[in-house]
């Protein structure tokens, strides 16, 4: 799969000193949807406006198809498609009239049924007449991601396309999203919404304070969310773990209370019948067990809060 988007060594430091991304490198396949999480302020709608030629980075270069973004500006706004975080449309437009400005912006030709089929796909072809200051804010947040789309583009940004927006544009959302890949358009998504990371993505990103921590395929980070926790609570707390129970690298919770196993639950054995036997010839007595799978936030959150 050849490569989309190369990023290499991209910084931006703001007049007041403030740098919001520090030597970030990245490659993106034609294609792929890639999934990009981070905390407010961690870079990620900073990544995305010096891609799209928005935001002008301090050093670094970036190539879209082949392309420099600063030598063949034109050229490479062309193929990218952006919906933004902000709303900002005319008020007094009519919907059909906005997307069609859009395509016609990029130097376009008309294409009615073009545009159609994509106010169909976002469930706004009932609404194509109305005037823009009459649409709900998922309704408007439609509108964004049709006219992102008008110009047929090869690659498309999502910055946080569904906060605050219903399930409904959601789903619509995801199903216009799932036919771009089959077409072969590159998404790059970034969304509080970690579920739908898990749900679309091919690859996930992990970005905090201007740098990228972590670049995986998902089957890759599923494989770490294999792993379970089983939590043993003691019946008296204990200073340290015996001796005759080290082969199973167990945590002692802070309490000494609780005995903490790591596992991976999609092996074969997975050692718990071992484990509570030799607990018993121990000594120790439970009074409970429970078991707790790490989920892709528990790994967004543990590498967030390494690099802090």
């Amino acid at each position: 799969m050849s490569v989309m988007i190369k990023v290499d060594n991209l910084k931006k430091i703001y007049g007041s000193g403030f740098e919001a991304l520090k030597g970030v490198s990245i490659e993106i396949k034609k294609g792929e949807i890639i999934a990009l999480l981070g905390p407010n302020g961690a870079g990620k709608t900073t990544l995305i406006s010096t891609i799209c030629g928005i935001t002008v980075p301090s050093s670094g270069s970036v190539l879209v198809g082949g392309y420099d973004i600063a030598k063949d500006y034109r050229h490479t706004r062309e193929m990218i498609g952006l919906v933004p975080q902000e709303i900002a449309l005319e008020p007094f437009e009519a919907v059909i009239s906005t997307v069609r400005f859009s395509r016609g912006l990029f130097g376009k030709p008309r294409n009615d049924a073009y545009i159609e089929k994509i106010l169909r796909q976002l469930s706004l072809w009932d609404k194509k007449d109305a005037k823009i200051r009459e649409l709900s804010g998922g309704m408007k947040r439609r509108v964004l991601i049709a006219k992102a789309l008008s110009h047929e583009p090869q690659v498309l940004f999502l910055d946080e396309p569904t906060a605050g927006v219903d399930v409904e544009l959601r789903k619509d959302m995801w199903d216009v999203v799932s036919d771009l890949k089959a077409s072969g358009v590159t998404i790059i998504l970034t969304t509080h919404y970690i579920e739908e990371a898990e749900e679309i993505a091919d690859r996930i990103g992990v970005i905090n304070h201007g740098e990228i921590l972590l670049v995986q395929e998902k089957e890759t980070l599923m494989q770490q969310l294999g792993q379970k926790q089983l939590r043993i609570d003691l019946s008296e707390p204990v200073h340290s773990v015996p001796d005759a129970l080290a082969q199973y690298g167990l945590d002692l919770a802070p309490d000494g209370a609780s005995l903490l196993y790591t596992y991976d639950a999609t092996g074969e054995r997975t050692g718990i019948t071992t484990l509570l036997a030799d607990l018993q010839s121990a000594g120790l007595v439970m009074t409970d067990i429970q078991t707790q799978q790490s989920s892709l936030e528990d790994i967004f959150v543990g590498l967030v809060k390494e690099k802090q």
